[in-house]
């Protein structure tokens, strides 16, 4: 195969962020650092992706981003293909991973989960969901039996703060964010009340329509200081990076 036939990791990405926007250099090193992705190596040392490479690693993104896999459980799909290779490179085999939950069914959402499936379902210890707990990103449950019982609806949080981890944020880092949640519900609530007053008073009466208009209202609201919070921070991290 000749040089021309090759991506650099910022062509790579470049090429599949249109359809994978979190596509970072920083997320393709990783995924090589895990066993994932096996780039080839220019004499100076520059990784350099084959058309193979590139579709393997769509494979890998494919499975994170519509089904929700664990690394681990992608990487036992991607050497299952390699064994089976007339199924096709890409070829997602449901029945080799038909016992992975996707953590955003309904199904999962609303069951209590105990906390020794995490390394099943989030792909992660149970050591790291414990810690998760300490800082109070998560609350147990407690089983009649008395076991630690997670709640669906925090098995999304979970992994998205084991792939924080991988950046080295971890769970004491995280403690910010639970503090901060604290304070701006208040502020929230206090919102939605005046809002809801003035579009007729959803506590007054409750119809559907009106708690549909308040969560449109919240979840706007969600949006919009979401941005407003991404924005500063990117502002004061160039900042900072500029004055170094």
């Amino acid at each position: 195969m000749s040089d021309f036939e090759y991506l650099t990791i910022g062509k790579l990405v470049q090429k599949l962020q249109p359809t994978y926007p979190d596509l970072t250099v920083s997320k393709v090193r990783y995924l090589e650092d895990e066993g994932l992705i096996s780039p080839l190596r220019s004499t100076g040392g520059y990784r350099k992706y084959s058309p193979k490479d590139v579709a393997r690693l769509e494979s890998i993104l494919y499975m994170q981003k519509h089904r929700f896999y664990p690394l681990a459980v992608i990487k036992e799909q991607l050497e299952r293909q390699e064994r089976e290779p007339a199924k096709g490179a890409q070829a997602i085999d449901a029945d080799a991973v038909q016992d992975v939950p996707m953590v955003d069914s309904p199904e999962m959402i609303e069951k209590l989960h105990p906390i020794d499936r995490m390394p099943e379902i989030c792909g992660t210890s149970v050591s790291f969901v414990r810690s998760l707990a300490e800082v109070g990103l998560i609350q147990f449950k407690k089983s009649p039996q008395g076991r630690d019982l997670v709640e669906g609806r925090d098995l999304q949080l979970i992994r998205t703060c084991d792939e924080l981890r991988k950046f080295g944020i971890g769970p004491k880092n995280l403690r910010q964010y639970v503090m901060a949640a604290n304070r701006e519900s208040f502020m929230f609530e206090q919102a939605l009340v005046v809002y809801t007053a003035k579009a007729g008073g959803v506590e007054v009466e409750r119809t559907e329509e009106a708690v549909n208009r308040a969560d449109e209202a919240f979840n706007r609201m969600l949006a919009l200081t979401n941005s407003l919070r991404s924005t500063l921070i990117k502002r004061s991290v160039r900042n900072a990076l500029a004055t170094e």
